[in-house]
């Protein structure tokens, strides 16, 4: 399954069916009269946010949706048959957006929500309902209302409880199978996490799920690298892991660099609390790892854990203060899904492509 988080679609709702005019001819009836139903209702456009989706890859191939118009109205009074809603399905944390992505029309945030974003056209009235005591053999109609149509964007927003975030190669892919029931690709050069991973975690008696963004690196705000297209996946998440690879160059300026594209991204990022983690400590001695928590203390970092993906060494401590940032009830909705790996060729899933 390739994974796909922004469609552009065109929708229109179906037109209203058109009155009818017709009068009444039967034998032995002297005074027939007009007899012409209304025209049906057009379809509406409805979305529905449905589980067991996490991506809008299906909308790459269909980005036409219209809905049937109303029935034709008919004699004896007969009124057109409404026609079907058209419901479309989308995941939950998708967004419908304007054309120019300027306004958000819809936030599906729970599974069973749903929107009628164009209503269909109303049946156009028969003749039957013109006649009056002054008229009484009208034969004006309505041809019906048309319909409604706009294209929209559709975004989506994994729904994930904690993120996972760094810079390339930090490990973040063997870390979240170490963790988590994903099966995340791992290699040894960078950005060979393409598209967001989702994963969950089970520790003590608790679930919750964890979200693998591609790496950031400097610049990622103004395009540099595979860019900050994907941090919107990480924007609902209650608390963010920082994982920094021990055996980079410089631990401090690592979390510095991300730190300052969560900040150039916007929308409250720099905000969410954040647990730092060197990770590959099995690749370290003691001391050196003592050293760079104290740089990475007096570069800002709260707390700072020592851990392993390859081995699960100190994992469960950093697990431990996840916890303290997420509710009894924790996992979302998302529970148990995960997104597999996209295509190595980025113009595969880029919607623009």
């Amino acid at each position: 399954m390739h994974f796909l988080d922004q469609a552009k679609i065109f929708l229109k709702s179906g037109a209203g069916g058109p009155g009818a005019v017709s009068f009444r001819r039967e034998k032995y009836i002297e005074y027939g009269g007009p007899d012409g139903g209304n025209g049906g209702r057009g379809g509406d456009i409805v979305f529905e946010a449905v589980a067991g989706l996490n991506t809008l890859i299906d909308f790459r191939y269909a980005q036409h949706f219209k809905a049937q118009r109303g029935g034709h109205g008919m004699g004896r009074d007969r009124t057109g048959a409404g026609a079907p809603d058209l419901v479309i399905p989308v995941p939950v944390g998708t967004q419908i957006l304007s054309e120019d992505k300027e306004q958000v029309l819809a936030d599906f945030t729970e599974v069973g929500q749903r929107l009628v974003l164009l209503e269909g056209g109303m049946g156009g009235r028969g003749n039957a309902s013109y006649k009056t005591s002054t008229n009484r053999a009208p034969r004006q109609h309505q041809p019906g209302e048309p319909g409604q149509e706009m294209w929209v964007w559709l975004r989506l927003k994994l729904l994930a409880d904690v993120g996972l975030l760094g810079l390339p190669n930090a490990g973040k892919s063997t870390f979240i199978n170490q963790v988590t029931n994903a099966r995340a690709k791992v290699g040894d050069y960078a950005f060979t996490t393409l598209v967001p991973k989702l994963g969950v975690v089970r520790h003590k008696g608790r679930e919750f799920v964890l979200a693998d963004i591609p790496g950031l690196i400097e610049g990622a705000a103004e395009g540099a690298g595979i860019g900050d297209r994907f941090l919107g996946h990480i924007e609902r998440c209650r608390v963010l892991i920082h994982l920094i690879d021990i055996a980079g160059q410089d631990p401090a300026a690592a979390m510095q660099t991300v730190r300052a594209e969560l900040a150039a991204y916007g929308e409250g990022l720099a905000d969410k609390p954040q647990l730092v983690a060197l990770n590959k400590v099995d690749l370290a001695d003691a001391e050196l790892v003592a050293g760079f928590a104290k740089e990475l203390r007096a570069a800002g970092a709260d707390e700072v854990f020592g851990v392993s993906g390859a081995t699960g060494a100190g994992v469960e401590a950093l697990l431990d203060a996840v916890l303290a940032y997420l509710p009894d009830n924790t996992a979302t909705e998302t529970r148990g899904a995960e997104v597999e790996d996209a295509s190595e060729d980025r113009g595969d899933w880029s919607p623009l492509g």
